[in-house]
């Protein structure tokens, strides 16, 4: 029973998580990477020379990127956004 709850626990923590990844992407960086891909924001991940290797690299860059977007993210807010880009595009 108490494995059970746990894993209820993370899910909910994790769903969570993902709700503010998108949220913090869409109200952060979306404008953006929409101008610089023609109005189309998720060919920055889905193009086929995109530069992100890796998970790392991944949280690399959204943390460069909300400096360039003049956000003030936390450690865990750039690891939120980077969970969930990674969940919809990169799956690293």
């Amino acid at each position: 029973m108490m494995r059970l709850l746990t894993l209820w626990v993370m899910l909910c923590v994790s769903s969570l998580a993902m709700a503010q990844g998108k949220q913090l992407h869409e109200s952060a960086c979306v404008q953006c990477h929409s101008s610089l891909n023609g109005g189309n924001p998720d060919l920055m991940y889905t193009k086929a020379d995109r530069k992100i290797g890796s998970f790392e690299a991944l949280e690399k860059r959204v943390g460069y990127c909300a400096v360039a977007a003049g956000v003030s993210w936390s450690p865990e807010q750039v690891r939120a956004v980077t969970d969930y880009l990674n969940q919809q595009f990169y799956r690293f």
